[in-house]
């Protein structure tokens, strides 16, 4: 049998698709159901029959029949639409937040951290898978009767890896090579068939072993052989001579991070130049506690480097707080991209041109020609002089490394006065930033109603 209440919906469907108004009997409990409160409002269905009546044509009484088709169609098919609409509502919600999570600039940022992997990459393969010596300096004691024979065939080797030089005595060969003038030295002795060469491997085990190489295989050419005496040696506990170039990359590293995580911590930006005081204040401070630290371990507690603890000291505050006052300086004119260019400057390109596992004078010409002007390339220079040389052609470091510290001073300071950080914008009224949490936006109601 057919439930009257079936029919009288589908009459009332029949109505308002033939744009009639639906009689009494459209009245439906779908209909009812829909909106209880209007039910509950009106006393009898004669009151509702009379106040539809009273309205104009297509007033107020087209809600019911919508209603009644609503429930009509979720009757017989609605679930298959719900179930469309909400996966429409849940796939638009998931692709909003991806664009909001995928902004230009967080994209170029990973574009250019991915740079900066590539170019780590390039950086220390391309200058140290391949070390060759070239030109390097080279004195030669000889008899005035085999001297230009000498010198013509050092000079002549393949790849010139040698530049030599006539020299007068073994006294004042030996005093070259022992403060690095001279990376070594060959004194030819013509009355005997073996010869003697000068290196100094604490300027650098890389070069001294290139030297007993390159020089050895030319006397065995002429059927001579060759003593070595190495006359600055590395000391024991530094046994592959990279405690220098260790000790000036923690420095370098100590700076630019202490440098990066105030700017992270407090904006990379000091709201007044006065702020931007304390951070180089508290820099210094780092500095020179990193500067005497590092050299108490490298000397009292690890045995690994000889010298002066003072002199050792100062390289290390130098090399501090000049990396981490150029950091801050970079932070200030280019906000986050700053501390990208600092490891760019720093790590990408200093590390592997500081002469540490390679000395520059092996390294390609690019590599050969920033690495001493960079501080960890200074500061490895400057802390090996320290150790070994007793501060010998030291000024050259030092002076690059006191050019960081300037610059960097005056630079976050001249930036701090010029460069102020930006306002954030105040939030527009009923938008919802700064508003309670739960507020209503738009409509001053700190929350909805139990509810709503």
């Amino acid at each position: 049998m057919t439930d009257p209440g079936e029919n009288a919906a589908s009459d009332s469907v029949r109505e308002s698709v033939a744009g009639r108004e639906p009689g009494p009997a459209s009245e439906s409990p779908a209909s009812e159901a829909a909106a209880p409160d209007a039910a509950a409002s009106e006393p009898s269905g004669a009151a509702a029959a009379e106040s539809a009546a009273s309205e104009p044509a297509g007033a107020g009484v087209r809600e019911p029949a919508v209603a009644a088709t609503a429930g009509v169609g979720a009757g017989v098919g609605g679930r298959g639409s719900d179930a469309g609409t909400s996966g429409a509502v849940v796939t638009d919600g998931v692709w909003s937040q991806v664009r909001d999570a995928v902004t230009i600039r967080s994209a170029l940022l990973v574009i250019a951290t991915l740079g900066l992997g590539i170019g780590f990459i390039l950086s220390y393969v391309g200058g140290l898978h391949h070390p060759a010596p070239k030109n390097l300096p080279f004195d030669v004691v000889a008899p005035a009767q085999v001297q230009g024979q000498a010198v013509a065939g050092l000079a002549g080797l393949p790849g010139q890896p040698l530049t030599p030089r006539l020299i007068a005595d073994a006294d004042t060969a030996r005093a070259r090579v022992a403060d690095r003038t001279s990376t070594g030295a060959l004194v030819i002795d013509p009355t005997s068939s073996a010869d003697t060469l000068y290196v100094a491997s604490g300027a650098g085990p890389s070069i001294s072993n290139a030297l007993i190489k390159i020089v050895g295989a030319a006397e065995a050419k002429q059927q001579r052989t060759v003593n070595v005496v190495d006359l600055v040696p590395v000391s024991a506990g530094d046994s592959s001579g990279l405690s220098s170039f260790y000790l000036a990359v923690g420095w370098t590293v100590a700076g630019y991070l202490i440098a990066s995580i105030l700017g992270v911590s407090a904006g990379t930006r000091p709201a007044t130049p006065t702020r931007a005081v304390v951070r180089l204040v508290a820099l210094a401070l780092s500095a020179v506690v990193g500067g005497g630290v590092g050299a108490w371990l490298v000397q009292d507690k690890l045995g690994a480097l000889p010298g002066g603890f003072w002199s050792l000291a100062v390289v290390g505050a130098l090399v501090v707080f000049g990396a981490g006052a150029v950091t801050m300086a970079l932070q200030i004119a280019f906000g986050v991209v700053g501390i990208g260019i600092a490891v760019l400057m720093f790590v990408i390109l200093g590390n592997p041109a500081a002469g540490g596992a390679y000395a520059r004078a092996l390294m390609p010409p690019f590599w050969r020609a920033i690495g001493a002007f960079l501080p960890p390339g200074a500061g490895t220079d400057a802390a090996r002089s320290v150790a070994y040389f007793g501060g010998a052609h030291n000024a050259e470091p030092l002076f690059v490394l006191s050019c960081y510290v300037v610059v960097g001073l005056i630079a976050t300071i001249g930036l701090a006065v010029m460069v102020r950080p930006k306002a954030k914008a105040a939030p527009k009224p009923g938008s919802e930033q700064g508003a309670e949490p739960g507020a209503v936006p738009g409509t001053g109601l700190a929350s909805l109603p139990e509810g709503v």
